[in-house]
């Protein structure tokens, strides 16, 4: 027997909330604002918390969340960029967390905040702020 066209419809609109509802929340919103605003793909993102391409397109889906840990370096890193974004475009501030830096001690960025050294890497937007430019 056919199915009754507003079964159908009102299936559609569940399955729309439930997939709309999935994705709603901090991560996804931080992935999309890293790529946005600092310019990183989900292979950056990645590459710095040190997690698969598909493990971030999970969270960005918001089918999974990351680990606690995970959490506080993505957090640092969402946080830096925030504070990159008064001074850069996302290209130069892709470019800005890869490069080596003589004030961190020949270090990139990305490294600091993956080992949970994003104070360091603070201390040098504090600068920035102080108008010491780099």
């Amino acid at each position: 027997m056919p199915r009754d066209p507003t079964e159908k419809i009102a299936e559609d609109e569940r399955c729309e909330r439930s997939a709309m509802s999935t994705k709603s929340g901090a991560m996804p919103r931080y992935i999309d604002e890293l790529n946005e605003i600092g310019g990183l793909s989900g292979t950056d993102i990645a590459n710095i918390v040190d997690v698969s391409k598909a493990t971030v397109s999970r969270w960005k889906a918001g089918t999974v969340r990351p680990q606690p840990s995970t959490q506080l370096v993505l957090s640092d890193l969402y946080f830096v960029v925030g504070r990159l974004g008064e001074y850069y475009s996302a290209d130069e501030i892709r470019t800005w967390l890869y490069a080596r830096h003589p004030q961190l001690d020949g270090a990139r960025a990305i490294d600091l905040i993956n080992q949970n050294r994003s104070e360091d890497v603070l201390r040098i937007l504090d600068r920035l702020d102080a108008e010491v430019y780099l």
